[in-house]
């Protein structure tokens, strides 16, 4: 199993399970804003709302919060402004955090003080950003899909790679192929449970067990702020550490 499937599987079991729904929903909510404020408030219209609405709907965010993220988004996305942030945790491992923030200020201390709290640093802008490459991640519940139907009508859109990871399909394309593979799936009526630009490391780090749960801390505290939209990196995520975190 590569490294970024398993990690789209952890990220979903742990959203499907995760009690700080406000948290998954402030960060939808301010998808579907600047999608919203860019293309206008019409999904029909608008590929980049239609997308953001699909990812609500993956986190069961309720119709009400979406129609009122719609609203907002005249007043409020212009005051939301996209930072990135790279450095390194413990044991040289990279990290790569995206925020959308009303607040640089707050957002710059917040994250900086995660770095220096959690023994690593924060590094400049470009620092980390070389190892990894930017990829669309979309996953599709199987449902009755027929696997090997399924990865022939979509392979010509762009497709890199397709796995079947327990009841979902973890799709990857090229960043280039994103819209064109998301298009691919409308045009199939398949409705994709999540889609996303992902970046995923070109070679991973495997730590020792204790080491590397001290970096997944790191990742969490990231995750828990507010302003944080994703967190990426590039630890290698054993099948055991995999298993202390499901503990």
């Amino acid at each position: 199993m590569s490294g970024h499937s398993k990690w789209s599987t952890i990220k979903r079991k742990k959203g499907a399970a995760d009690a700080k729904r406000s948290k998954m929903f402030s960060r939808v909510s301010k998808e579907i804003q600047i999608a919203a404020k860019e293309g206008g408030p019409d999904p029909e219209m608008n590929p980049g709302l239609r997308l953001a609405i699909s990812n609500a709907k993956g986190v069961n965010m309720p119709k009400d919060n979406i129609d009122r993220a719609i609203s907002r988004a005249s007043k409020e996305a212009d005051s939301l402004q996209e930072l990135t942030f790279e450095g390194y945790a413990p044991n040289g491992i990279a990290i790569f955090v995206e925020c959308l923030t009303d607040n640089k200020n707050r957002t710059v201390s917040n994250i900086r003080a995660i770095f220096t709290r959690r023994g690593g640093s924060l590094g400049t802008n470009g620092s980390v950003a070389y190892m990894f490459d930017r990829k669309g991640v979309i996953t599709v519940p199987k449902g009755d899909l027929d696997p090997e139907d399924f990865e022939l009508e979509i392979i010509d859109a762009g497709v890199e790679e397709v796995e079947l990871e327990g009841d979902v399909f973890i799709i990857t394309t090229a960043m280039e192929d994103f819209g064109n593979v998301q298009k691919k799936l409308e045009a199939l009526n398949v409705e994709p449970e999540n889609a996303e630009l992902q970046r995923i490391p070109h070679d991973t780090t495997q730590l020792e067990q204790n080491e590397a749960l001290k970096v997944m801390k790191v990742i969490e505290d990231f995750e828990e702020d507010d302003d944080v939209q994703n967190v990426f990196h590039n630890l290698e995520l054993t099948d055991s550490l995999v298993a202390a975190m499901d503990t």
